[in-house]
């Protein structure tokens, strides 16, 4: 696995670059954003760990243009920024998670492991099999999904935790869980990432006053209804 590092500041390159290779990934390094979009078009990297802020083409710009392009490669964000504003920011311009510095080693490893295991799931019967809830319907081989037969643009991340509720139509799912299934770890009680997506999908899914799907259970996590 190749695993692209943007960061216009050396030393956090030059530790990531240890780091990683360490773990037994092979890395490339680019200190800023054209030369990032460069490296990803000549040699495509299995995942992309991207600084957020950066001079001429920061990280947004970064993440905006491969999406625009149809580039589904997993972003690993960096920032120093902690806001909320900050976090849906970055997830808007495309990127699939976000940590914010100064970070753990480990949890970056964990999250750049998480990153790769969802970019290539297993294939099973079962996995590909399309779920039907209502007039929402969900193709997990084409990774598509319409709602009255109407297609939802979903992002990677979007798309996952929409099947995982779709599949469990009716159960509450605690906010741990899915994390886990979701992002392949344990999220924080502080993080507000899986409240973002859920607002995305709602306002994706309801487009048109079509009625809500996905529902809060306050204090549990969320659940995908049939409406009444």
């Amino acid at each position: 696995m190749k695993i692209l590092v943007v960061d216009d500041d050396r030393s956090i390159r030059a530790a990531l670059d240890r780091a990683l290779r360490f773990e037994g990934y092979e890395v490339g390094l680019a200190s800023n954003g054209a030369v990032a979009l460069d490296a990803v078009r000549d040699d495509p990297p299995d995942l992309l760990v991207l600084d957020l802020s950066m001079p001429d083409v920061d990280g947004l710009d970064v993440c905006r243009r491969l999406r625009a392009a149809g580039d589904t490669t997993p972003i690993l964000m960096l920032t120093a920024r902690h806001t909320l504003g900050d976090r849906v920011v970055g997830l808007d311009a495309g990127a699939d998670d976000y940590l914010v510095k100064p970070f753990a080693l480990e949890e970056l490893l964990a999250r750049v492991r998480a990153l790769l295991r969802r970019a290539a799931p297993p294939v099973e019967e079962d996995d590909v099999r399309i779920v039907r809830v209502d007039d929402l319907e969900i193709d997990p081989a084409a990774r598509t999904a319409a709602r009255a037969g109407e297609e939802v643009t979903l992002t990677r991340t979007e798309f996952d935790l929409l099947l995982l509720l779709a599949r469990n139509v009716g159960h509450v799912l605690p906010r741990d869980l899915i994390f886990e299934r979701v992002w392949g770890y344990p999220g924080e009680t502080t993080s507000n990432t899986l409240d973002v997506y859920i607002g995305y999908l709602r306002r994706k899914t309801e487009v048109g006053d079509r009625p809500r799907l996905i529902h809060t259970v306050r204090g549990v996590g969320y659940v995908l209804r049939v409406p009444a």
